[in-house]
């Protein structure tokens, strides 16, 4: 799989803009700008947030490099996109991106893993949905096409043998539409909190469907890339503690991408981790899923290998 031509990067200017930040020169040779493209996510998603907090930060501390996000359905559209050439680097969820037999998609790495994702079954207050059974024949938003909602919540739909009516909506979208009465339910896998729930909660009293049962289903059918877990209380303004499914979520590389640029990119996620949780000089902006980002997890990819440039940084800590 070539990069397409329009994303080849220059050699020269990739080696002396890593090597320029690597060895901490005080003067920059001048170079030709380095233009990376990161898939992130639908309006609403934490990708989109965290995404282009990545990019500004990587932007910012690599010299000569600019990262534009690239908005997306999610987890596999990312997937499909880094395949075919048109991006550098995604975000994705681990079951969207690791096969039934182990495998990954061919030509992809990763630079780390980044934080967990939830998977939240929402419903209003006053709905009479009140478990997983409830579900079937009601009109449910499965998240974006080509999304890890999508993914993960088709798995856990056909695992639970429950028939419903899916739409294919994005964060935003669907929790419109559960204000409304469009739908009865909405899947939503993402980081805790999300910003489509944080609002939606805010301005109407909703619930959360427990999902524990379908944690330990997929934990069984999928071993690898699924765990049981809590979103807490503290998340959702009147919503309990609930238990649910969680999901690492990777930061993905194409292979062809220099040594020395990932190695630099790596640096920058792990050395200003504070800085992209925060939202630097704008509170508006803060993450604080990044908070999870850290050296000792974040080489925890399971079966997706690292970009080489990624594992020499995580062989450079090492005491």
């Amino acid at each position: 799989m070539a990069l397409n031509p329009e994303l080849r990067l220059d050699r020269r200017a990739v080696l002396l803009a890593a090597g320029g930040l690597l060895v901490g020169c005080s003067r920059q040779p001048e170079i030709d700008k380095i233009h990376l493209r990161l898939a992130t996510g639908p309006a609403g998603a934490v990708y989109r947030r965290i995404g282009g907090a990545l990019a500004e930060r990587i932007s910012e501390q690599v010299p000569g490099a600019t990262v534009v996000t690239v908005p997306s359905g999610a987890s596999t559209d990312n997937i499909r996109m880094l395949r075919a050439g048109e991006v550098h680097l995604g975000l994705t969820s681990l079951d969207a991106l690791i096969t039934t037999d182990g495998s990954v998609p061919e030509g992809l790495s990763a630079i780390c893993r980044l934080y967990d994702s939830h998977l939240h079954l929402v419903v209003m207050a006053g709905s009479a949905i009140g478990g997983f059974r409830d579900l079937e024949g009601k009109r449910i938003s499965l998240g974006a096409r080509d999304s890890g909602t999508e993914f993960t919540s088709l798995r856990v739909l056909k695992l639970g043998l429950v028939n419903a009516d899916g739409r294919y909506l994005s964060q935003a979208e669907s929790a419109a539409a559960l204000r409304d009465g469009e739908i009865d339910a909405m899947f939503s896998l993402t980081g805790v909190p999300t910003p489509a729930i944080t609002e939606l909660a805010q301005r109407h009293p909703i619930r959360l469907i427990p999902l524990d049962t379908q944690a330990d289903a997929l934990f069984t059918a999928f071993p690898g890339p699924y765990t049981p877990a809590m979103i807490p209380a503290t998340a959702y303004a009147g919503v309990p503690a609930t238990r649910t499914i969680a999901v690492p979520n990777v930061l993905l590389v194409r292979n062809d991408l220099p040594d020395d640029l990932v190695h630099a990119i790596t640096d920058t996620i792990f050395t200003h981790t504070g800085t992209i949780a925060s939202g630097g000089r704008d509170d508006a902006e803060a993450v604080p899923e990044a908070w999870q980002i850290n050296v000792r997890t974040g080489i925890s990819t399971a079966s997706i290998p690292l970009h080489p440039g990624a594992a020499a940084w995580f062989r450079d800590r090492k005491p």
